[in-house]
């Protein structure tokens, strides 16, 4: 395999890595397999930073992966996305995220309302 050949497989792999750390999921996975604790993952997680340069961080489709990847540079984060709740806790903001970016930009501008959450027990017509 020639350099360039090489070159783009790697920038497709990290590429690929990266955007997976979106998931919630997965980063709940890698944490209860004791991945997140490993020196040298950590290092690596520190080498991916780089895809948040402007000349990369545009090929990036889940913008999430790269907020998560910031997260994985904490120790305190790396411990807490191993308990179910911290998963669900972020799954839960992820989903609040792209739910409330769909309706503000799939809405005519005239039937937009301000929105502010709800409490519990509240409907939308109160």
């Amino acid at each position: 395999m020639d350099a360039k050949s090489a070159n783009r497989a790697r920038f497709e792999l990290e590429l690929e890595f990266v955007q997976a750390l979106a998931n919630p999921f997965y980063l709940h996975s890698l944490s209860q397999q004791g991945i997140l604790n490993h020196p040298a993952f950590v290092n690596y997680l520190h080498y991916l930073q780089y895809w948040k340069e402007k000349d990369y961080a545009r090929f990036i489709l889940y913008p999430h992966a790269l907020h998560h990847l910031e997260l994985l540079q904490h120790p305190q984060f790396r411990a807490e996305i191993g308990k179910d709740e911290w998963r669900e806790y972020l799954n839960q903001k992820q989903f609040d995220h792209w739910r409330t970016w769909y309706e503000r930009f799939s809405s005519k501008p005239t039937d937009r309302k301000p929105t502010r959450g709800l409490l519990p027990g509240e409907s939308q017509n109160t």
